[in-house]
């Protein structure tokens, strides 16, 4: 039914969850694997003590690492079962609108992604980067706990 799939993740283990999904449905149905991460650059304000401010630099190196971390774990996945797998690490404070954009780039046809649940407060102050997807995707989404 789908045969390129989206999976994008943040290196938590709901996200692992969501790849092994991903995974697991591209093997038995011959469909292909798209990953993203999206990491959050520096932000930067002017306004910041520079006593109190962390090095722009360091910041980068660190959440590029991390992204390389996360996304390797699509890769691991998709090579041991033997799915065709590509992978992107996007700089953005947008992940909903990255995640859109490169299911519309790579002509997928689904997106599976995690829910991390919130709640409450939370919820409202956070927000829910997979609410967005679902509002604003003209893709099927399928969300998993």
């Amino acid at each position: 039914m789908f045969k390129t799939i989206l999976v994008p993740t943040d290196g938590s283990e709901r996200s692992d969850k969501a790849i092994a999904t991903a995974v697991d449905y591209a093997k038995n149905s011959g469909a292909r694997l798209i990953g993203i991460t999206v990491a959050e650059p520096y932000p930067f304000s002017p306004l910041a003590e520079s006593s109190m401010a962390i090095d722009p630099a360091l910041y980068e190196e660190n959440v590029k690492t991390l992204a390389q971390q996360h996304i390797k774990k699509i890769t691991d996945a998709a090579t041991a079962a033997g799915v065709p797998c590509q992978t992107e690490i996007v700089m953005s404070f947008n992940p909903d609108e990255e995640i859109i954009k490169a299911a519309q780039l790579h002509g997928c046809d689904a997106i599976f992604m995690a829910s991390h649940g919130r709640s409450g407060l939370s919820r409202i102050f956070l927000g829910s980067k997979t609410q967005k997807v679902l509002t604003h995707s003209t893709i099927p989404v399928l969300v998993l706990r």
